[in-house]
């Protein structure tokens, strides 16, 4: 459970002062309730994730929550925080748990790359541990469906009342994921594994055609990315991390909870990427199917396709992190094992791939 920021991880530190230079110089604008920057900023780091790097500076009691992407060189077009802002500034005004950005700041004399600021929404994050109201299964069961209702109903946003429309192009949007995120695998490979060559030909080949009604893509919708009403865990308050979305094939998103509703580590290496779904209370895979199917009334025949397609992903995903440690871009201890993180998911996939 996650719902406080901690002590800033060393080697992570920011240029402090200038970054409460440029928010105090800014924030007032954006006319923020009770915000009074003439206090000195107090600065924490929330403590999860393995990717972008989220900070908190309060001034007196206005929490600002600060984004940017990890040290060091990233792969191209990964940790895009001006995309990502731009993404919230739309998301915001048409569905409410997208929380709402203050400012984007696109120059790196600031802390030393692009970053932006948004609003801070408290509740419940679940990771590796339950808070106490998740105890019971049947607030396992009342979470289960608000991940599933809350997804269905991102993915019946009219794009162009909603004004979205200029934020992609859906046509042949899974054949761009599929071809992007093959070649980011082999540009960042540090071994060879057969199992992802063969799956990057095998989702190439059994290409879904473009849905009738495409819609936003979340990108990376899953249980630790949305929180949960202090008081109420059938209640999602925010959905975060809108860095990937787009607009497209809404069951890519669907694929990834799918994904993510499995170990996405081998059991020696629980951490905050594996899931907690294996307790008594939570949805099955075929209930979470089931029940999206009911309230987005889509057709999810070919659900297991992206389910594969997300396992591959979340696999690229985590080689591409390990590539930064393997090449001494990071020193993060946490990042040591996951090159048996990808052969575990590579595995995984190909196991689902022969079964469809």
């Amino acid at each position: 459970m996650e719902t406080d920021a901690r002590e800033v991880r060393p080697g992570e530190e920011l240029d402090w002062a200038r970054l409460a230079a440029w928010l105090r110089e800014r924030l007032p604008a954006c006319q923020i309730p009770r915000l009074d920057v003439s206090h000195e900023p107090r600065v924490a780091q929330f403590p999860g994730g393995h990717s972008n790097l989220t900070y908190l500076v309060t001034f007196g009691d206005t929490d600002i929550v600060v984004r940017r992407p990890p040290f060091g060189p990233v792969a191209p077009t990964a940790h895009d925080m001006a995309r990502e802002f731009r993404w919230l500034s739309a998301m915001h005004t048409v569905f409410p748990l997208a929380p709402r950005p203050y400012l984007l700041c696109d120059d790196p004399s600031v802390i030393g790359c692009v970053f932006y600021a948004m609003e801070r929404r408290r509740g419940i994050v679940v990771r590796t541990d339950e808070p106490p109201a998740l105890s019971h299964p049947d607030a396992r069961r009342r979470l289960s469906g608000a991940l599933v209702d809350t997804l269905a109903d991102l993915h019946t946003i009219d794009v162009v009342a909603g004004g979205l429309s200029g934020l992609g192009k859906p046509a042949g949007f899974v054949a761009r994921q599929v071809k992007g995120w093959s070649d980011r695998w082999h540009r960042s490979q540090t071994t060879a594994l057969a199992e992802m060559d063969a799956l990057a030909t095998w989702l190439d080949a059994h290409l879904p055609p473009d849905p009738v009604n495409p819609s936003v893509v979340h990108g990376d919708f899953k249980l630790d990315n949305v929180m949960l009403h202090p008081d109420d865990v059938g209640r999602i308050v925010a959905v975060f991390d809108w860095e990937m979305s787009a607009l497209g094939d809404p069951l890519v998103d669907l694929g990834i909870v799918l994904a993510y509703w499995s170990p996405t580590a081998p059991p020696s290496q629980r951490d905050a990427l594996t899931t907690v779904i294996d307790r008594p209370g939570y949805f099955t895979k075929e209930e979470i199917v089931e029940r999206y199917a009911s309230r987005s009334s889509r057709d999810v025949s070919n659900v297991r396709y992206y389910e594969i397609f997300a396992v591959f992903k979340i696999a690229v995903v985590i080689q591409q992190i390990y590539y930064r440690y393997v090449q001494g871009q990071t020193s993060d201890a946490r990042f040591a094992s996951f090159g048996a993180r990808v052969e575990f998911l590579a595995r995984h996939a190909a196991g689902l791939a022969a079964l469809a």
